[in-house]
């Protein structure tokens, strides 16, 4: 068994705080193509909010999560091959999305 599919299979943990959370939200993000589908993702949905802002036409937002969360696990379910922890933390998950793509953009991580 690889150790993708050992984490594919593992139960996720119990996190108290997202400072606990982003080291395990990072673990289940190893593979480049599906960071970047996190990534291109969160820069649509950023991309989406500026054209409902500029145009005022709302229902845009209605595109927000499928853009946002489409992307993300596609990257999961295909390349990863794991469960997205936005299941079981949803708030943590979201966050880490946002932390993960400045930490691209700042160099802490591979973009």
């Amino acid at each position: 068994m690889t150790q993708q599919n050992a984490s594919a299979q593992a139960p996720i943990p119990t996190f108290h705080s997202f400072a606990e959370f982003y080291p395990y939200y990072l673990s289940e993000h190893v593979n480049d193509t599906s960071r970047r589908l996190h990534y291109i993702g969160s820069l649509l949905v950023l991309s989406l909010l500026a054209l409902v802002l500029f145009t005022q036409s709302w229902w845009w937002l209605l595109a927000l999560p499928v853009a946002g969360y489409g992307f993300a696990w596609v990257g999961h379910f295909f390349f990863e091959k794991n469960k997205p922890a936005t299941f079981k933390y949803p708030l943590y998950s979201f966050m880490g999305d946002w932390v993960m793509l400045k930490d691209a953009l700042t160099g802490r991580i591979r973009f």
